[in-house]
């Protein structure tokens, strides 16, 4: 069927749709008004990024924030990755201070350092051009920071 025929498109009085209805969205600052990220804050921000770019680094990430702490071993088998590999990607979480290590034994146990971050949160909270709150909505996940308590992702 064509549409010429279809009883929608009958008639050959075509109107445009009104666009007063048509809901406004809030004003956005104007480009020249844009508040600039510092050069250092935007450094530091690009180096962690590019350190959780990595599934890995994500992976034990995620598994020691279930837990206080993990050895190495333990983390191997979550993984499914050799010592070798994992030690790698623990001594770089370790170089940006995200991790923390403690030897007993013959072990190593890694643990998040909340304080780092707490930091890393609040650097990027704080120079977030146009964030009133302390709060980042990501879609359908919202990630709130509470300078006493830390930070909550829901």
């Amino acid at each position: 069927m064509s549409l010429a025929h279809h009883p929608t498109f009958e008639s050959s009085e075509v109107t445009a749709p009104q666009l007063a209805s048509v809901p406004v969205e809030p004003e956005l600052k104007q480009p020249g008004r844009l508040e600039s990220l510092p050069a250092e804050t935007a450094k530091d921000l690009v180096g962690l990024f590019k350190l959780l770019s990595d599934e890995t680094r994500l992976r034990i990430l995620s598994y020691l924030l279930q837990s206080k702490e993990l050895n190495v071993r333990t983390l191997c088998e979550y993984l499914g990755q050799s010592q070798p590999a994992v030690s790698h990607h623990l001594a770089l979480l370790k170089a940006s201070s995200l991790v923390d290590c403690r030897r007993d034994g013959k072990h190593n146990f890694y643990r998040i350092v909340p304080e780092t971050a707490a930091n890393l949160l609040g650097t990027m909270f704080a120079s977030t051009p146009g964030i009133e709150s302390n709060q980042l909505s990501l879609n359908t996940h919202v990630l709130r920071l509470d300078r006493a308590e830390g930070y909550t992702a829901s």
